[in-house]
């Protein structure tokens, strides 16, 4: 199911019942209304636009023992209206509390930066499910690792952070070829095949607030 919202559009599985990709737009003036806000709300909901059955449920989180990970991050939100959107369940996955508050923030932090600096960037994320078999609720279906692909219109380059879901997580900075034989998806198909297949510089992921850096690196995670 496509799902539209204020500051980004999701697709939603009903067989995963998590979505498989959040887009957004994001760009130095919303980067900078978000920051203006800040968090205004943290309260998740299930989303009621979903056929009955294909979402996520709130007990299917409560002492599953992962984070409800947003893919389009609150943070990025330039409204409070908007904000509030990021935290239906349609844009959230089971992830790791070493993830979602340690390496995985800092990338977020890292692409905002981006945005910041060259202008606007088009951003898609979304989980991976190499071998995965862990279900939490109703088989809600644990990601082995969620991935965030970036395009800058400025260098016309693209590239994908990819960081696994477990309780030591680690990134890699992959190119959106490599994304799509792994995961299936074209989070830029209108790209060329040539920019798909080089990997951009994207920035190194910033220290969280919320977790110590050390024990960061990056390895193959696809």
């Amino acid at each position: 199911t496509l799902l539209c919202n204020d500051g980004y559009a999701s697709l939603n599985s009903g067989l995963v019942h998590e979505p498989l990709w959040s887009a957004e737009y994001l760009t130095r003036v919303s980067v900078q209304a978000a920051s203006g806000i800040g968090r205004t709300t943290n309260i998740f909901h299930a989303d009621s636009r979903l056929p009955d059955g294909d979402g996520a449920e709130l007990s299917d989180y409560r002492r599953s023992g992962y984070d409800r990970g947003h893919m389009t991050p609150s943070g990025d939100a330039a409204s409070e209206e908007a904000q509030q959107q990021t935290f239906t369940l349609s844009n959230v996955v089971p992830q790791t509390a070493a993830l979602n508050e340690g390496i995985w923030t800092g990338v977020e932090m890292a692409v905002r930066h981006l945005a910041q600096r060259d202008g606007a960037i088009y951003v898609v994320t979304g989980p991976a499910f190499r071998d995965s078999t862990q279900g939490i609720g109703r088989n809600v279906l644990v990601p082995s690792s969620t991935w965030k692909a970036v395009y800058d219109p400025q260098s016309g380059g693209a590239g994908v952070y990819v960081c696994n879901n477990n309780d030591a997580p680690t990134c890699d900075i992959v190119s959106v070829t490599t994304l799509i034989h792994a995961v299936g998806i074209d989070p830029f198909p209108s790209l060329p095949t040539e920019v798909k297949a080089h990997v951009l510089e994207l920035p190194e992921p910033e220290a969280s607030p919320y977790r110590p850096r050390h024990g960061r690196s990056f390895e193959n995670q696809m």
